[in-house]
């Protein structure tokens, strides 16, 4: 479900600087920012890079010895 938000002009053009960089969406460059925030929240005890390292390998592709059924 899609919901309009008002977001600060400055924030809109970091996400489209980033955007480009990660080859992202701007809202979905926002939508990733926002994902790691509420992480780093509830784990205050991990570091940037493993939460990046997390996120990356949830999508990873499955590797068929390493599938669990």
């Amino acid at each position: 479900m899609a919901v309009n938000v008002r977001l600060s002009e400055n924030l809109v053009n970091l996400a489209k600087q980033h955007a480009q960089i990660q080859h992202r969406s701007v809202p979905k460059q926002i939508e990733y920012w926002s994902k790691i925030g509420r992480i780093a929240e509830e784990n205050p005890d991990l570091p940037f890079a493993m939460i990046r390292d997390i996120l990356i390998a949830d999508q990873e592709a499955v590797v068929g010895e390493y599938e669990f059924s």
